[in-house]
């Protein structure tokens, strides 16, 4: 399971050397929650911009974190595959943020740059979520071992490939 955005929590950048752990899951389990864990990742952006001859000229940072203090899980029924689970949950969150980045990087912005921006971000936002229910969905939160190893593999190449934005 997930969770999106949470502006002004504890966060950790997504890295490629980084591999969630149990002790980064420190958030208290909610009243009702019937999920083994949660992890709450999302995609954050600044930028900035300003009219050079004529053009926009945008400077910016995608980028995706995990939010320790909201994530949380239950140990006793937790294992290595719930965790990878969890992770890819995380891999799929730099997925969008990657691609928050070429749309940026392929925009050509206008004096309404504000909301254009935030057009993108918002739309991006929508299409993880949907994205994250579908993982959570076809790999019945991690016990389809089978999809879960499909999901794992097509996110890996994704992560792989070369970025230029």
């Amino acid at each position: 399971m997930f969770s999106l955005e949470l502006r002004g929590q504890e966060e950790i950048p997504w890295s490629s050397n980084f591999r969630l752990q149990w002790k980064d899951f420190k958030g208290e389990i909610p009243m009702g929650a019937g999920a083994a864990a949660t992890t709450a990742s999302g995609i954050s952006y600044n930028f900035s911009s300003n009219y050079e001859k004529g053009q926009m000229v945008v400077d910016y940072k995608v980028q995706s974190f995990f939010y320790p203090t909201k994530s949380w899980y239950r140990p006793q029924i937790c294992n290595d595959v719930t965790l990878l689970h969890e992770q890819l949950h995380f891999d799929i969150s730099e997925v969008f943020a990657r691609k928050m980045a070429k749309e940026m990087s392929e925009t050509k912005f206008t004096k309404a740059i504000k909301q254009e921006v935030r057009a993108i971000y918002k739309r991006t936002l929508e299409e993880l979520d949907k994205f994250q229910r579908r993982y959570d969905q076809e790999t019945d939160f991690s016990r389809n071992i089978e999809q879960q190893k499909l999901w794992q593999k097509q996110i890996s190449e994704v992560l792989k490939e070369k970025n230029d934005y």
